[in-house]
């Protein structure tokens, strides 16, 4: 990324609704052992992700679906265990005896 690239993804932080000033991390500190919530940056605006993900060597993936997904997130933080497909699936007893 460019310096004006940096100042804009830093000044569009500064303008983040309230519900994502509370716990957000920068993308740079997000771990790689852990499904996460994390906010891309388009046209000026900042949106969360609404699936989980994962952060691989070569990138993000779906934490349901272990498939790529093209994103330059911006910030992160931890993807809520209620709302996880992982977590309504062994609640629900679908998950079974190794099937995940």
């Amino acid at each position: 990324m460019t310096k004006l690239e940096l100042m804009k993804v830093k000044d569009a932080a500064k303008e983040l609704p309230d519900h994502f000033v509370m716990d957000w991390q920068t993308i740079a500190s997000a771990p790689f052992d852990r499904d996460l919530e994390v906010a891309v940056l388009d046209a000026g605006e900042t949106h969360a992700v609404v699936f989980p993900c994962r952060r691989v060597l070569r990138g993000w993936v779906s934490a349901e679906t272990a498939a790529p997904v093209a994103i330059h997130p911006t910030h992160w933080r931890e993807w809520k265990a209620s709302n996880s497909a992982l977590f309504v699936a062994l609640s629900s007893g679908i998950a079974q005896g190794g099937d995940l």
